[in-house]
């Protein structure tokens, strides 16, 4: 159990195909370990991560959000956004958020940046907070190609920018002592994971680099990301740096399990999960 610096907040869960999220392997190597409904579809985890760094809270990404239509309920198997509930039932409002940290710009992680104001107006939901991203990821977000349009959606995004409450980073920066953004690119132009050093141990927001722990296997790279080889070439340093220095890895789109530590049993490299 980690200390109370550290929560997962769950914003609830999302469906996408089996054969997309485990990419070029085939569906006989992996439908033996996963459960799929009637369409094929896989639950996926939308977590977000809650840290108390130098007096201050920072929420890492913010889910699918409160906004999702019919269509999207449809296709995707959204439940209600959990996001402002989980923050509440820690004792926070969105008033006490005073960073946000977007590993990308994908709506299924900056969905909850936004929220429609009584008016019918989109106003940022966590009105006191300093957005972060990285410069590349905005710059592909405004201006997507046939790829990935769907997963950029400018109502999640520009309305933070155009209050003056989105700040663009440029690579590795460190936000807050012993808070680090890292670049790893990969699965979206600008991708960042999120390091946090805290006691002694350091914690890992993934991201979409590894969504889940089925990823950690390095062949299982999802067909949404843009360039798979660097991906695989992100994936290969960050676990061997995870695993020869303890991380702990939280997985965005973690289910069970949400996040642990990448450890070693002869020659083969497992998981032992770790609740919080």
């Amino acid at each position: 159990m980690m200390s109370t610096a550290v929560k997962i907040i769950n914003d609830g869960v999302l469906k996408l195909d089996g054969g997309s999220v485990f990419g070029q392997v085939p569906k006989v190597a992996w439908e033996s370990n996963v459960v799929t409904d009637r369409k094929n579809r896989i639950s996926l985890g939308l977590n977000c991560l809650l840290l108390q760094v130098s007096g201050k809270n920072v929420l890492v990404d913010t889910g699918v959000g409160p906004k999702e239509n019919e269509k999207d309920k449809e296709a995707l198997g959204l439940v209600p956004s959990r996001l402002l509930k989980g923050l509440k039932g820690v004792g926070l409002t969105p008033k006490d958020i005073n960073v946000v940290i977007l590993s990308h710009l994908h709506f299924d992680h900056s969905g909850g940046c936004t929220r429609m104001d009584r008016a019918g107006n989109l106003v940022p939901t966590f009105p006191k907070a300093t957005y972060y991203v990285q410069r590349a990821c905005w710059e592909d977000a405004i201006n997507p190609n046939e790829r990935c349009f769907g997963t950029h959606r400018e109502e999640n995004f520009v309305p933070i920018a155009e209050r003056g409450q989105l700040e663009f980073l440029d690579g590795d920066v460190e936000i807050l002592p012993g808070l680090n953004v890292i670049l790893t690119d990969g699965h979206a132009k600008g991708h960042q994971m999120v390091m946090f050093t805290h006691g002694g141990e350091r914690i890992v927001f993934l991201g979409d680099l590894v969504p889940t722990h089925h990823h950690l296997n390095l062949g299982v790279i999802s067909a949404f990301d843009y360039s798979p080889e660097d991906t695989l070439q992100q994936k290969r340093d960050v676990l061997s740096d995870a695993e020869k220095q303890g991380w702990l890895l939280v997985f965005a789109h973690g289910q069970d399990p949400k996040a642990g530590y990448l450890e070693r049993r002869g020659d083969h490299a497992y998981l032992r999960p770790v609740e919080f």
